[in-house]
């Protein structure tokens, strides 16, 4: 994914970096808002789960950062979510 001349500009003018960095950042932040749903969900349960969280507590939170995310996520039920984990 390509980033925006224009957004890269602004970071490397307002953050200092080099813009050759500014792009590598702008291109990373893209790219980790562009992970599908499916794949955020499976990533962060697996992620959670190795800090000793159980389900309930899991599906919440990822139910609530899925909301919060910068193109927000539709609101999926637990069931939802857990059929994105198990299949």
């Amino acid at each position: 994914m390509r980033a925006d001349p224009d957004l890269v500009d602004h970071v490397a003018a307002t953050t200092g970096l080099s813009p050759a960095v500014a792009a590598r950042v702008v291109e990373d932040v893209l790219a980790f808002q562009a992970e599908p749903v499916a794949d955020y969900v499976r990533r962060r349960h697996a992620h959670l789960k190795t800090y000793g969280l159980r389900n309930p507590e899991i599906f919440a939170r990822i139910s609530e950062e899925l909301g919060q995310r910068l193109v927000a996520a539709p609101e999926l039920s637990e069931r939802q979510l857990r059929r994105l984990v198990y299949g």
